[in-house]
């Protein structure tokens, strides 16, 4: 007599979806009034979009070292408008793909701060037509990033036109 033995093998499949994590942000954007310049190399330009996200519609490109007028933030997303060349109307840009310039020439550099008040305390010195990283921004304040520090500028500090000397 023959026995015959059947062996099954199973396999799972375990496939993760990754979830991308997204914190609360306030509904209503913080209002604005600063001058950047797109600091994104990417040779199609910076995406300018309908909404503050990757899921929102793409309206239009900016190409490197265009200023642009930031009107409002929300999180890491700036609204931005009056488009120096190319993109015209009003959209929203990620933030740091922006920049902006110091000012402060003659001097030995500009104060970074540790809120919109030039009566906080200052956690930087930032040397003259320095290149920063811009974070956000609230009212004429801009949040930047200068080699690791993070803190805020202020208007009289700010150069937002990367091919010209602000004076």
């Amino acid at each position: 007599m023959m026995v015959s033995t059947l062996s099954f093998t199973s396999v799972f499949i375990i496939s993760s979806v990754t979830k991308q994590t997204v914190f609360a942000q306030s509904p209503n954007p913080e209002a604005c009034d600063i001058l950047a310049y797109v600091i994104d190399p990417d040779p199609q330009g910076l995406n300018v979009r309908s909404g503050a996200s990757t899921g929102n519609k793409i309206l239009g490109q900016i190409i490197i070292n265009e200023t642009l007028q930031i009107v409002a933030a929300l999180g890491s997303w700036v609204q931005i408008t009056n488009v120096s060349n190319g993109f015209q109307g009003t959209g929203w840009v990620y933030a740091p793909k922006l920049g902006i310039s110091t000012r402060g020439y003659g001097t030995n550099g500009v104060n970074l701060y540790t809120s919109t008040n030039l009566e906080s305390p200052k956690i930087a010195k930032i040397p003259a037509n320095a290149n920063l990283t811009l974070l956000g921004c609230r009212g004429d304040w801009a949040r930047i990033e200068y080699q690791g520090v993070k803190g805020w500028l202020a208007r009289e500090d700010q150069c937002g036109a990367t091919l010209t000397i602000c004076s």
